[in-house]
């Protein structure tokens, strides 16, 4: 599903956000990727969907090289992956339900064939009385469920997310955190980067772990990581 071979990547000159990474997303796997702040998660996260290019390194996207991607079929790669943004960025002009049906009209749907489909899914994140509100009128954590109704609802081959569960109480979190655990039985690709080592340690599944812009792998344990540290001689 993805692949980086060796990947760096700078914002500028002479600063290294990622060094060297190498890893491997199998098709129906489901990763964490943790870390401190400015450790490299969104850095790394927008490599994998696509919005940024690395200094050095090879990345494989479906079994294709992104480097050797021309311009035009760019997007049609992109719609293969859901985001779910940290800023959440909603459409403000539209309401909640036609949010969530936008991947699916750009896929050509028209509302009629999808409303009830996304209808039901927005119920099912808990905005059943909130379809028809503008996201200026939605509490973060409101927005934040929008958003992520938004990137699950065409069932992309991958799903990428920033903090999904960083605006909502712990219940809401634990019932999102479901949603994207049943996706990924029915073999959805998931990466999602949090704080939150408690739904970690819950849901058990690997962690990719940055440090410093380096990557361990380890399979959750809060131990592996901390001897990675000391072996880096890395400050935490």
């Amino acid at each position: 599903m993805v692949e980086f071979k060796n990947v760096s990547m700078s914002y500028e000159k002479g600063h290294e956000v990622l060094k060297n990474i190498s890893f491997k997303l199998e098709p129906g796997s489901m990763h964490f990727l943790t870390g401190p702040s400015g450790s490299g998660k969104t850095s790394l996260l927008k490599l994998i969907y696509l919005a940024q290019k690395p200094s050095y390194g090879e990345i494989l996207m479906f079994n294709r090289d992104v480097a050797k991607v021309k311009r035009e079929d760019l997007p049609a790669l992109r719609r293969r992956i859901g985001v779910v943004f940290q800023d959440f960025r909603l459409l403000d002009h539209m309401s909640a339900v036609h949010n969530v049906a936008l991947p699916l009209r750009i896929a050509g749907a028209s509302f009629s064939e999808v409303s009830e489909h996304v209808e039901e899914l927005l119920s099912w994140v808990g905005l059943g009385d909130k379809m028809n509100s503008n996201p200026t009128a939605l509490s973060g954590g409101e927005k934040q469920r929008v958003a992520i109704a938004r990137a699950v609802i065409r069932r992309p081959d991958i799903i990428v997310a920033d903090e999904p569960t960083g605006n909502v109480d712990p219940k809401m979190a634990e019932r999102l955190m479901y949603l994207f655990v049943e996706l990924n039985k029915l073999g959805t690709t998931i990466v999602i980067a949090t704080h939150d080592d408690a739904l970690v340690a819950k849901v058990g599944a690997p962690r990719l772990h940055l440090i410093d812009g380096k990557l361990l792998q380890v399979k959750g344990s809060k131990e592996d990581i901390s001897e990675f540290i000391e072996n880096e001689g890395i400050s935490r």
